[in-house]
């Protein structure tokens, strides 16, 4: 192999390395996309999850799943209703 094959062979390989070392999802990976609802009929609500921040997402989650298969909800964290789920979920983990 001659110098020209062996700098491009080197070449290739820093590349590959640089490129593995940028993050690729600044935010991480959060499954609520933007602030999230503010509040959610409570008659509608058939479970909520709490996330809290992990190495993947730097944030809470508070995820609402609806009755009759209607999907999932986010809700905002900072309001009242998801507060008042967080604190009963902490309540029942003690």
């Amino acid at each position: 192999m001659n110098a020209r094959g062996m700098a491009i062979v080197v070449a290739v390989i820093v590349c590959a390395t640089i490129v593995e070392g940028f993050p690729m999802f600044k935010g991480g990976r959060c499954l609520c996309i933007g602030p999230g609802a503010k509040a959610v009929k409570l008659t509608d609500i058939e479970k909520a999850s709490i996330i809290y921040p992990s190495n993947s997402c730097d944030k809470i989650e508070v995820i609402i799943a609806l009755k009759a298969h209607k999907g999932q909800r986010c809700l905002n964290p900072r309001s009242k209703q998801a507060s008042f789920i967080i604190k009963q979920a902490e309540r029942k983990n003690l």
